[in-house]
């Protein structure tokens, strides 16, 4: 066996294509599009190399056969905050050979290492953690869009190569054809009475105002996450345009006290249910069986990707106003009988209890996994949020004002 870096188009390619390897006969695999892959390794389409370096390897048999693949990348504006500089791996694929998987990490290990690392994170994105995040270690069904995929086998390939864990994501699921529990609608209406309480969808002519008002919510809600690093509004830029064409307005939806922006929920459409049928192309043939299959109104289960609530609203009832919205927008969408919560790690108790008030049950879970280059170094898990962020944000508040 044998790696080579991904340099030419040929090798490019190569890298896209071994998952006809490794997903031969599993239904339940959806081939990510192409370009969404590409794109993550183009400098000129991903921001994250103004601040990051990325590159891609394959494995080869001694056939010259194609029978695995990873990626290594650094993000610096987060790798020095831990406790030993900490690089990222992904978009691994590999047969169920142990030794095939070790030269694979071995290869992104050393890449990192080379580069300052002392630990990889992995499989993880060289991106936002709302796309190919995570391995998946239970519930093997058809991936939301954006959601991480992986043979099961992958598992005992990352733990028996000293991979430890880091921590889990849950993602639940909302039948819609279920009715939500009755004390949800009781906070909902007691906290939607509130004058003081106003609430808006996303509308694409005033796509401006609503990334700032997202960025300005984000930047408190997410102050108390472990290695928490400011978004820009670069950034919401940048994923507003990767989106835009498949949006729907009231999937997204703001709430406001007293004008000031308070919480969030983006919600989209899983375009995977369409994207199944494309192979990974997008060529004019695709796009016409993209058109067809929206038309035969294909999709019917959405995502919800983030959602954020500055901590002193927290404790407001204000994620229940937003759903009660977004019961209202699904009967007007009625091809629309499910809706994935994904993810939620297990250092964010609070946004886990939201999906159990609304009735959500359990979908898949994955796992991220952190290896230390120095094996004699123990992981520490990822830290829980503070359950008291309200309070804390509230005293600095007091704070300042004094």
């Amino acid at each position: 066996m044998k790696i080579e870096e991904v340099k030419s188009k040929k090798q490019r390619q190569q890298f896209l294509d071994v998952v006809k390897l490794i997903y031969k006969g599993d239904d339940n695999f959806v081939r990510p599009l192409d370009v969404q892959i590409n794109e993550i390794f183009d400098p000129a389409k991903n921001d994250f190399y103004k601040h990051g370096e990325a590159t891609q390897f394959l494995l080869l048999d001694d056939n010259e056969k194609v029978i695995g693949r990873i990626a290594a990348f650094i993000n610096k504006e987060k790798a020095f905050g831990f406790d030993q500089p900490t690089g990222g791996c992904g978009f691994f694929e590999c047969i169920d050979d142990q030794n095939a998987a070790n030269l694979l990490f071995d290869t992104a290990k050393n890449w990192l290492s080379q580069r300052g690392m002392e630990a990889m994170d992995g499989p993880i994105n060289f991106g936002e953690n709302d796309n190919f995040w995570g391995l998946l270690v239970e519930g093997f069904t058809q991936p939301a869009i954006g959601m991480q995929y992986n043979p099961p086998y992958y598992q005992k390939l990352f733990e028996t190569y000293g991979f430890k864990f880091y921590f889990e994501q849950v993602s639940n699921s909302l039948n819609l054809r279920v009715p939500f529990p009755e004390r949800f609608w009781k906070i909902a209406d007691w906290v939607s009475r509130k004058p003081e309480y106003t609430v808006e969808h996303f509308e694409m002519k005033n796509a401006h105002k609503y990334m700032n008002d997202m960025l300005n919510i984000y930047q408190d809600a997410w102050e108390f996450h472990e290695n928490f690093k400011q978004m820009s509004e670069e950034d919401v830029q940048m994923k507003l345009n990767d989106v835009k064409d498949f949006i729907i307005e009231d999937f997204i939806w703001f709430v406001y006290a007293n004008g000031d922006p308070a919480a969030f929920l983006v919600m989209y459409p899983d375009l995977n249910q369409i994207i199944k049928h494309l192979n990974g192309r997008l060529n004019w043939w695709s796009k016409i069986k993209f058109v067809y299959y929206k038309w035969r109104k294909t999709i019917t289960r959405s995502r919800i990707v983030i959602m954020g609530v500055k901590p002193k609203y927290q404790k407001c009832g204000l994620e229940s106003i937003i759903f009660k919205q977004i019961e209202k927008s699904m009967k007007i969408h009625k091809e629309y009988d499910h809706i994935e919560l994904s993810w939620v790690g297990d250092f964010n108790p609070k946004m886990r209890a939201l999906h159990e008030s609304v009735g959500a049950t359990f979908a898949t879970r994955h796992i991220t996994y952190r290896y230390m280059f120095d094996q004699t170094k123990e992981v520490n898990r990822s830290t829980v949020i503070a359950r008291d962020t309200r309070e804390m944000a509230l005293k600095r508040e007091q704070e300042k004002a004094e």
